[in-house]
């Protein structure tokens, strides 16, 4: 057995054990799911209040509070299953908190560029909020037209495991670098496909008229 299953499994242990605790107090999913939401504005909090004196500090203690609320974001859909609360609405509602969680967090980091008055990376925080919406945004749309659209790298667990690992080592300008490029291309990649799809589906019909008509 290799270390990384002995902690795979010991997480597994864990994650277990919360979501059996929170299926006992018959708590709603959707409670969970706005937890969290909160839990990510007051990492907000932290980065919008960080300066140069105490940025290292403060951006520590939000890595650490967007680290707690990645659990509740995996314990939502776990408790929800476990209860016999699975709804359209829960889903619906979840993807709709996860959207302003992003950006909560995406805001923090906009009120301490700009207090630092670097306007540069105001600009580029405002692309990191675009491409992250997106993302989403694309692979909705498309799924809407062509029922699956999954391709593309940098989807919310990558961009906030990236947001998580900028604060913890106070590294935010290169993962913000990181989550605008690879945003974008994955919307654009999105496009592409929903594109080929697209013209596949059109030519389809075409094609089989043809083949009746000989």
């Amino acid at each position: 057995m290799t270390w990384t299953s002995i902690v795979g499994r010991v997480c597994g242990n864990i994650l277990h054990g919360i979501v059996h605790g929170l299926a006992l107090t018959r708590i709603s999913p959707n409670v969970l799911t706005f937890i969290g939401l909160v839990i990510n504005i007051g990492a907000a909090v932290l980065f919008g209040l960080a300066n140069g004196a105490n940025q290292q500090r403060l951006f520590l203690y939000a890595g650490l509070v967007i680290i707690g609320a990645g659990i509740f974001d995996m314990v939502d859909g776990r408790v929800a299953r476990a209860t016999g609360q699975v709804t359209t609405f829960g889903a619906f509602f979840d993807s709709v908190i996860d959207r302003y969680s992003d950006l909560a967090l995406y805001f923090g980091l906009l009120v301490f560029y700009a207090r630092s008055n670097r306007f540069f990376y105001v600009v580029l925080v405002a692309v990191v909020m675009t491409g992250s919406v997106m993302v989403s945004y694309a692979r909705a749309r498309a799924e809407s037209l062509i029922g699956q659209c999954k391709v593309g790298f940098m989807e919310r667990p990558e961009r906030i495991v990236l947001v998580i690992i900028g604060a913890l080592f106070n590294r935010m300008a290169p993962v913000l670098w990181v989550i605008a490029l690879l945003s974008n291309i994955t919307v654009i990649h999105r496009i592409v496909f929903t594109y080929q799809q697209t013209k596949s589906q059109e030519a389809a019909p075409e094609e089989r008229a043809m083949e009746l008509h000989v």
